[in-house]
């Protein structure tokens, strides 16, 4: 039986399939990402890639590097790889010359310093390209900065742009299952919902640890779920605190924590010298849909659009496409004492876009919007709902959809 037989053919797409997805991966978020990253290697001599685990980094890095004719890859987090770095300053010296790459470097902090100390010697950019599961700010907690040596750029889990090509893919399917590759390309919904659960405890039980965060899992597995039931509200520490039995600064802790891992967003409100008074609280929202719907045990669209969480669920949806294609724009909110409400305020140099999200194909706008549009002067406004096709609902706003979105903003 040839290659090209049916039987063997399926067998062999099987084993292969992980690998076709991560090609198409690699396509893609090359497309979006690696010229930038190029860009930095040219300009910086370190560049860093931060996002949350299992969103791609190491396949991006890993196809970068490929092309460079001396380049090097160490994942800090393999102990064979840290043992060639038991003497980092000599390792460095016998690997002069060639951009190496040092992946999860959150779990060898004292090796900013030896690399400040190489990149102020030799003074040569693209030297190094660094991965880490962690954001900038937290990195720095437990390392030597490299501030005016480095500059960071976020990759993100999948978003529409990058699914939108792969095959059978559709907004709802990244919607219920959120954007990470492994959980958006399962082969079947649950298989998608089980590795989501994994993803979970093993960011409790060991990823935690990993960035020097001394919490407990299970204290933090309760602070994530209130914070699933909370997705999309306003954050009241001292609320969720005397909720959870534990203190307004533990809190804020937790929250930081999550917010440097990418596992939470927090939205500021924004302000502005009206008379209606503006609410000063963050509000907060899980960054990834399809981990917002593990917690709260969604696995299916029946289970969502049955759920009360649906709508703030789409809310978040729509805020996670808009920060990760839109990285040049400022979000806010905007709320008044009275309840008149904009979901999203979104801000670009001097255009100010009001953003309303309504899961619905027939949306309903309250008169307390187009109100806060007058009070806080803004022009454009745009209502994102399920639609195929968009309309326009009055002089200033219209109803799209978000790819309609997307492309108006870009």
């Amino acid at each position: 039986m040839s290659f090209f037989e049916p039987r063997k053919l399926k067998v062999r797409l099987s084993i292969c399939g992980v690998r076709i997805f991560r090609i198409f991966a690699i396509m893609l978020l090359s497309r979006l990402k690696e010229r930038e990253i190029r860009k930095y290697l040219k300009h910086f001599p370190a560049v860093g890639i931060t996002g949350p685990r299992q969103c791609g980094k190491s396949t991006l890095a890993k196809e970068i590097i490929r092309s460079y004719k001396k380049a090097m890859y160490l994942d800090l987090e393999n102990p064979e790889d840290r043992a060639k770095l038991t003497d980092p300053s000599l390792f460095l010296s016998q690997n002069q010359g060639k951009l190496i790459c040092f992946d999860e470097v959150q779990f060898m902090p004292e090796l900013f310093m030896i690399l400040r100390s190489v990149i102020d010697r030799t003074k040569k950019n693209g030297q190094f390209l660094l991965l880490g599961s962690a954001s900038p700010e937290l990195l720095k907690q437990s390392s030597e900065t490299l501030a005016g040596r480095i500059v960071y750029t976020e990759l993100s889990p999948f978003g529409l742009i990058e699914t939108i090509e792969l095959p059978k893919a559709s907004l709802q399917k990244l919607w219920v299952r959120g954007g990470f590759p492994m959980s958006f390309l399962a082969k079947q919904e649950n298989i998608s919902f089980v590795w989501r659960k994994n993803f979970v405890r093993t960011f409790l039980e060991r990823d935690l640890s990993a960035f020097g965060v001394g919490i407990a899992p299970e204290n933090m597995r309760r602070f994530w779920m209130m914070c699933a039931h909370l997705h999309g509200q306003a954050l009241n520490l001292s609320s969720l605190g005397n909720s959870l039995g534990i203190t307004h600064p533990t809190v804020k802790h937790y929250v930081d924590v999550m917010v440097n891992t990418y596992m939470l967003r927090k939205i500021e409100p924004y302000y502005a010298n009206i008379d209606k008074r503006l609410k000063k609280s963050s509000k907060i929202y899980l960054a990834d849909s399809g981990l917002l719907h593990t917690l709260l045990n969604i696995s299916s669209i029946n289970d969502l659009m049955s759920h009360p969480v649906a709508g703030f669920s789409w809310e978040g949806f729509v805020l996670s496409q808009m920060m990760s294609h839109l990285p040049d724009w400022e979000f806010y909110y905007a709320t008044t004492a009275d309840q008149a409400e904009i979901d999203f305020v979104i801000k670009k140099g001097k255009r100010l876009v009001a953003i309303e999200c309504k899961l619905s194909k027939a949306p309903r706008v309250t008169k307390g919007f187009y109100y806060l549009l007058a009070d806080l002067k803004i022009k454009e406004a745009f209502v994102v709902c399920p639609v195929e096709e968009g309309f326009s609902i009055s002089k200033q706003t219209s109803v799209v959809s978000i790819s309609e979105l997307l492309n108006k903003l870009h």
